[in-house]
């Protein structure tokens, strides 16, 4: 498919506790997979964080961050765009957050504090993008499905790293149902996993640059998993 594309959904061992490559390998095997860029998206601190509770909020903020700096890095090097974002979570309800940065999160300690319905509301109020991030996904670790069509702008249709197609079938008759706009990613966490995402109409180098391309109709379509035959 023609177009730019982008990994909306990638994690580092910085900073995602599950993670099992750096910022700057992630970053390494996107650009030798052909990606115009991606977006760290590592666990925020009521997910799977490699981040220390007993730190202060201002060292916890760099630890996010961490991920997404040697990432970044490494893409100025190689000509990869590399955008910030992270991945809020409820008891296996997860959303990706974009378009708030680190300033955002100093400003706001008492971010943990917050119900997910306030959270939502309020990262929306103040420009954010969410997606809803792998909505039927089934593990040991989902309680319960939940559904929150009317506070999330996107929900990902494709996770890649998902083995059973149904989850992201069900994903993308929740986006179709509610009209809310599709996207991939790979959730990346280990090597060789960085397969999914969405195809640009335009290249984007900054965060608000992806918002407006996700907004205003820029997705060409979504990238699935290249299945290998026997």
């Amino acid at each position: 498919m023609n177009g730019y594309c982008y990994d909306l959904h990638v994690h580092t061992k910085e900073s995602s506790a599950c993670g099992a490559r750096t910022g700057a390998e992630q970053a390494e095997e996107a650009f030798q997979s052909g990606y115009a860029g991606i977006v760290i998206t590592d666990h925020f601190f009521n997910g799977n964080t490699a981040v220390s509770a007993d730190l202060p909020w201002e060292e916890r903020v760099r630890g996010l961050c961490a991920g997404y700096e040697s990432a970044r890095k490494k893409g100025e090097e190689l000509g990869l765009d590399v955008l910030f974002g992270w991945e809020y979570s409820y008891f296996g309800t997860d959303f990706i957050t974009l378009g708030l940065g680190t300033d955002w999160l100093l400003e706001h300690p008492d971010v943990l504090s917050w119900p997910p319905e306030e959270y939502l509301d309020r990262v929306r109020a103040e420009g954010a993008y969410v997606i809803h991030a792998h909505p039927f996904r089934e593990a040991w670790y989902v309680k319960a499905i939940r559904l929150m069509p009317t506070r999330v702008d996107a929900v990902e249709i494709v996770n890649t790293s998902h083995e059973d197609p149904a989850f992201n079938r069900r994903a993308k008759w929740y986006a179709e149902e509610f009209g809310l706009t599709a996207v991939g990613g790979s959730d990346a966490h280990y090597p060789g996993c960085i397969q999914g995402g969405v195809y640009l109409k335009e290249r984007v180098r900054t965060v608000d640059e992806l918002i407006g391309q996700l907004r205003g109709g820029g997705v060409l379509g979504v990238k699935e998993k290249i299945m290998k035959k026997d």
